[in-house]
């Protein structure tokens, strides 16, 4: 009997020192750091381009793009502009005022 009482009582404080502890103040967790997204090499007209959006670099500047089929779209507050690639470079088709990127793609999904 006593062996019995003596393998549960350590059955019983192995259950409570394997179960995991609650803590009462949860720890934060830190954002990964940030990646580089900027590219090894880009072209002279890249670089002025960037330079006026950023006004020589007095105004953060957020954008987002994207190209499908012969379209480049460039999402910026404004709205989205519309690029057409012809003749071997991009040119301005149309400017969509208030819209956002993926309606913009959505509204020329299947134009050629």
């Amino acid at each position: 009997m006593r062996k019995l009482l003596l393998l549960l009582l350590v059955l019983t404080l192995s259950a409570f020192a394997a179960a995991p502890k609650k803590t009462t103040k949860q720890k934060a967790k830190t954002p990964p750091p940030p990646v580089a997204v900027a590219p090894a090499e880009f072209t002279h007209p890249m670089a002025l381009l960037l330079k006026d959006l950023s006004q020589g670099g007095t105004r953060q500047v957020t954008f987002r793009a994207t190209a499908v089929g012969t379209r480049f779209f460039f999402e910026e507050k404004a709205g989205v502009t519309v690029y057409r690639f012809t003749s071997g470079k991009y040119t301005k088709e149309t400017f969509l005022r208030g819209s956002t990127l993926a309606r913009a793609v959505k509204q020329y999904d299947g134009r050629v």
